[in-house]
């Protein structure tokens, strides 16, 4: 793995440890983002791109998670299969803005999706750990993602993944006893409902694996962007590319020629998706509370 990602106290900073001294902005362009970061297209005066994202300056420690997701990342797509993504090339403060600086990958055309499938599984069997969790605590979107280091796939996802949103959720006024109690049994009955990690070896997953995070690069590839990454089951980063939808004809049967999955996925796909409805909730509001109180009668 590669060193740390560097931290820098002002953009300008950031620009000469990313591209070299001496390295200014020429212009700065302002494109379409997601809902949480405001993004930039940074154009160097020797013509060289990067990519830039900001956000209110207390939210550096979530640029600086993103990097370390994208480091671990880059390090199993090095010379393998797997997805490539941006390489992570400065974080830090600017002011009252926090920032992260990227390398630009510029948009292609269509893709395999079938490639891209077996791309993923690639990154699935060859990234793994011995527990599941992440090095540190990260971000899905802005809301904070507990890793601890947990032998147990089943405890970690019961308690650090659906508890803590649903604790997020009743602190912001959602639920009532009642609906304490089924999620208290939907907790109980995953080591019933979800399979282990595969050879008893999580894999490293994106972890926030919807269409709009991922995107077709000029090489012909499918890129990876915007991780909330972490070990844990395979099956959580499939789970997410059904929830919205945004995935290329061919990519599940793509995935599923390069690693079968145990029978049974689509009846608990939508248990892990829980913690992303969650999550919607709690950064969305209440439009999610409908989506989000049928999967927990589902499953309790």
């Amino acid at each position: 793995m590669k060193g740390p990602v560097p931290r820098a106290e002002s953009l300008d900073e950031a620009i000469r440890l990313a591209a070299g001294d001496g390295a200014a902005v020429a212009s700065k362009r302002r494109v379409g983002g997601g809902d949480i970061n405001a993004a930039a297209l940074l154009e160097l005066q020797d013509g060289r791109r990067l990519f830039l994202k900001e956000n209110r300056r207390e939210l550096a420690p979530m640029f600086r998670a993103e990097s370390l997701g994208l480091a671990a990342l880059g390090d199993a797509a090095s010379g393998g299969e797997a997805p490539p993504v941006p390489e992570p090339l400065a974080w830090g403060v600017d002011g009252g803005r926090s920032f992260l600086v990227l390398e630009h990958v510029a948009s292609g055309a269509g893709i395999s999706g079938a490639a891209f499938g077996r791309a993923l599984a690639a990154l699935h069997r060859d990234a793994r750990s011995e527990r599941c969790g992440f090095d540190e605590d990260n971000y899905i979107g802005s809301t904070g993602q507990p890793n601890p280091w947990t032998d147990s796939w089943h405890r970690f996802f019961a308690e650090h993944r659906i508890g803590y949103q649903w604790d997020l959720a009743r602190k912001a006024g959602f639920g009532d006893a009642a609906s304490d109690r089924l999620v208290e049994s939907v907790m109980n009955r995953i080591a019933d409902r979800l399979p282990d990690v595969d050879d008893d070896r999580p894999s490293l997953i994106h972890g926030d694996l919807w269409g709009g995070n991922w995107m077709a690069g000029t090489d012909g590839r499918a890129w990876l962007i915007d991780p909330a990454a972490y070990y844990g089951h395979r099956e959580a980063d499939l789970a997410m590319t059904e929830l919205f939808g945004g995935f290329p004809a061919g990519f599940r049967s793509g995935y599923r020629d390069a690693w079968a999955l145990e029978p049974g996925y689509e009846e608990r796909r939508d248990l892990y998706n829980l913690y992303h409805l969650l999550n919607h909730l709690n950064l969305f509001g209440s439009s999610y509370w409908s989506g989000v109180i049928r999967a927990i009668r589902r499953y309790a």
